[in-house]
């Protein structure tokens, strides 16, 4: 049996993938993979995602966290993720989103928007191509999802009711940011103005560390100026691993999928964890933090501020409109998620995970096809 065949009996159920298409343009270099998973609530909707490493599970289990966030957040797209396997830092971008815009032409049911190692210009040239994404520069009508903070605004005000439901005060809640870019740079940016204190940093250069707090606008202009949050001149330098024993009252694991795990949950000393990454810890790690009783709120809940602002911008929306239905979704979604998880006395996952996939399957109860039972393999 291929290795696709068994990674998709091992994916597959009554929701998706409805898709696997692999992606290849050897002129330019292009090897990638598209996943829509599911479009019973409207056409998938999911960033890109370049990295080196990427591999076809990886881009699986994103489309479906993206099934599930956008449900959860009541937008009218299904879920779907696509991933290039290129170094972001050496790619020659433009050549490759034309040819990854050319090979999706035809797939209509995927709306493309940024995410880990692409930006706006990355989908300025996918718009070119094919007439739909979303992310896309100002000029071009778009709203630019790494200049404004979406996602760290939603982060933000996930945050906000977590910590209240744990009895925390986001004054002087001292907080560990694991991956200090395009989400994790403006989560921190909002909740210092919340009054939080960031503590702890990291990115692919490394970790640093100070208990009585690094200023956000610090860190920028370290990583502008030097290429890494260490290079900060306060603080301690730390490994990016040694970033999750550090004493704070949250973690955000806002970089890679699993970077949270069996081997290094223990250590953690948080209290709440906000995920602002997408499937940033393992299965069998959140039961661990659970059991211990650290809070958990789910990426799907925790980091759905993107999708909203682009779907917002899709249907020609103001920044406004968009972070207006960012707070209002964001707030509501984490608070039924910890009330259904406090009083059905399960793991906040699985309570967002069956609140999402009742919307999913009362949406596809209106289509007029078969659920899926195995994916259209491309």
């Amino acid at each position: 049996m291929s290795s696709t065949a068994l990674l998709t009996e091992q994916y597959c159920d009554n929701l998706g993938p409805a898709k696997i298409v692999h992606l290849y343009d050897p002129d330019a270099g292009l090897h990638g993979v598209l996943v829509i998973d599911n479009v019973a609530c409207g056409p998938a909707i999911g960033g890109v995602r370049m990295a080196a490493d990427i591999t076809t599970e990886e881009v699986v289990r994103l489309a479906r966290a993206m099934t599930l966030k956008n449900a959860a957040a009541g937008l009218p797209h299904g879920g779907g993720k696509a991933g290039i396997a290129a170094n972001p830092k050496m790619a020659d971008k433009p050549r490759l989103f034309r040819a990854f815009g050319r090979a999706i032409r035809d797939l209509v049911d995927y709306i493309p928007g940024p995410d880990m190692g692409t930006d706006e210009t990355c989908m300025a040239r996918l718009f070119d191509e094919i007439g739909r994404a979303v992310g896309l520069p100002r000029v071009m009508g778009g709203i630019p999802l790494d200049e404004v903070g979406a996602t760290g605004y939603g982060v933000a005000q996930c945050a906000d009711v977590a910590a209240a439901h744990l009895g925390i005060s986001l004054a002087g809640a001292r907080i560990a940011i694991e991956g200090f870019g395009s989400v994790g740079r403006h989560a921190a940016r909002f909740l210092e103005q919340m009054g939080a204190v960031v503590v702890a940093a990291s990115d692919t250069g490394g970790a640093v560390y100070h208990p009585e707090g690094l200023r956000v606008d610090e860190l920028v202009a370290a990583k502008a100026k030097t290429g890494s949050v260490t290079g900060c001149g306060r603080g301690q330098r730390l490994t990016a691993a040694q970033l999750f024993t550090v004493p704070c009252e949250i973690i955000i694991p806002a970089a890679r999928p699993d970077s949270i795990h069996i081997k290094n949950a223990a250590q953690i000393q948080a209290k709440l964890i906000l995920q602002g990454a997408n499937i940033p810890a393992t299965a069998e790690a959140e039961t661990l933090l659970h059991e211990r009783g650290v809070l958990v709120v789910p990426d799907f809940i925790a980091n759905a501020g993107g999708v909203i602002c682009g779907a917002v911008e899709y249907r020609h929306g103001s920044q406004a409109s968009a972070f207006e239905q960012i707070a209002d979704t964001v707030r509501r979604n984490t608070q039924e998620t910890l009330d259904r998880s406090h009083h059905e006395r399960i793991e906040p996952r699985r309570a967002a995970l069956e609140m999402a996939t009742q919307r999913v399957l009362e949406a596809q109860s209106y289509r007029n096809r078969c659920p899926v039972v195995a994916p259209e393999r491309i």
